[in-house]
């Protein structure tokens, strides 16, 4: 069982909403076993909202809608496929799951929780790939741990 980490502080980036959302959706995916770094940079400068990590090395990313206009806004997302092995959104019960594409998974949060709507498809990463997320997820983890432990050392994220 994974012990209890706490989040690093909002960057100022996230609405309420979407912070609300990754909290639950966080709490999901722990509940089945995965660990989750959120706002984790990507080998291609993309930024995943969050980044889950099953202990068999299944790589998740879940990227939050706070509403109708942010999923519209969003032509970046089949960009995440190239980093795991399931893609998700996340988003909150007031906004219509129907807008979603099916090329992904579905998951309705709030702060408290979340629920899968709709299981997403599997696209197993290449050996190489399933390597350099391993390692920047192990890195930016550490390096946030580290820098909870020691607020005061201004270490960079690795």
């Amino acid at each position: 069982m994974l012990a209890p980490i706490p989040a690093p502080p909002p960057d100022g980036r996230q609405s309420p909403v979407a912070l609300s959302v990754a909290r639950g959706v966080q709490r999901l995916l722990r509940a089945h076993g995965f660990a989750c770094v959120a706002e984790l940079p990507l080998a291609s400068g993309r930024r995943a909202d969050l980044v889950a990590l099953g202990a068999d090395g299944t790589v998740w990313i879940v990227e939050i809608k706070s509403s109708v206009e942010d999923l519209r806004a969003d032509h970046k997302w089949p960009d995440y496929r190239l980093h795991c092995d399931r893609l998700f959104f996340a988003t909150a019960p007031h906004v219509p799951p129907e807008i979603f594409p099916e090329e992904a998974g579905l998951i309705v949060a709030d702060a408290f929780g979340a629920a899968f709507l709709r299981e997403a498809p599997e696209h197993r990463l290449p050996a190489a790939t399933r390597k350099a997320v391993m390692l920047c997820f192990g890195r930016a983890a550490a390096a946030r741990l580290q820098n909870l432990a020691d607020p005061h050392g201004c270490f960079p994220e690795a």
